[in-house]
């Protein structure tokens, strides 16, 4: 049994997405259910996740950077950094948006207790802002992705384009020269879309260790921000492209 589930963990991981009906073609062995409930077990270990018809590998579902409590415990020091820089931009009496993710949760508790009106689709954001206040926080509907504990889909995107922002402030998974940014929910990064098209002054948060990756949905370029607030540690060739681009770089 466990040989069997590392061989689709294997499989799953390599295609991205797989079927049912695949998953019986490549071990006719055994019965669709004994794969159900192997691929149930998985996504009860969040090694997979299982969706309607099939499963996914953790990179396709969720971004290149993986689940969201193991996030939260990695390059602390840069996202502190980052979470302090940017939260000197937001200005009190203003509308913000706050994108999902372990970079935002850190901004998300670094923003001053001020009379901001704030929206996220990100749950662990909502904890750290209910800490506060004077900070009102208003969450859009949509349904939860629990692995980067997001709500997103249609309904969010639907809520979202009733709205106007004066900043957004947007994570990414990945970035490349050729790619762009990117990340590994199709939902995830129409969210963001959705996002940028409503704010007057658009914010990406973006760390060094998510350069020169690409992940399997693409978000936008650099060229649809205002201002990119990093750790420090950026190479030459992304600061030129920003100049480039007309980006403030913080």
């Amino acid at each position: 049994m466990e040989e069997r589930r590392r061989a689709i963990m294997e499989l799953v991981n390599k295609m991205g997405s797989v079927s049912i009906a695949q998953l019986k073609e490549a071990f006719p062995e055994v019965s669709e259910m004994t794969i159900r409930n192997d691929i149930k077990a998985l996504d009860r270990e969040h090694k997979l996740v299982r969706v309607y018809g099939g499963v996914r590998s953790l990179e396709f579902a969720v971004g290149a950077d993986g689940l969201f409590d193991v996030r939260r415990n990695q390059n602390v020091d840069a996202k502190a950094a980052i979470a302090e820089k940017a939260a000197k931009l937001v200005r009190p009496n203003t509308t913000i948006y706050l994108d999902s993710g372990s970079t935002l949760a850190k901004f998300a508790a670094a923003l001053p207790d001020e009379h901001l009106m704030v929206f996220t689709c990100g749950i662990y954001n909502v904890m750290e802002l209910g800490h506060f206040d004077t900070v009102d926080v208003i969450v859009p509907g949509g349904t939860l992705n629990r692995y980067n504990m997001c709500l997103h889909g249609s309904r969010a995107i639907r809520e979202i384009r009733k709205l106007r922002f004066d900043q957004v402030f947007i994570g990414a998974a990945s970035y490349s020269k050729t790619a762009g940014l990117s990340c590994g929910s199709d939902e995830e990064a129409e969210l963001k879309r959705a996002c940028l098209e409503q704010a007057e002054q658009k914010v990406l948060l973006l760390d060094s260790t998510k350069l020169g990756k690409i992940s399997t949905f693409a978000i936008c370029d650099i060229d649809q921000f205002d201002v990119i607030v990093t750790d420090g540690n950026m190479p030459a060739d992304f600061l030129e492209r920003c100049t480039a681009a007309g980006v403030d770089v913080l």
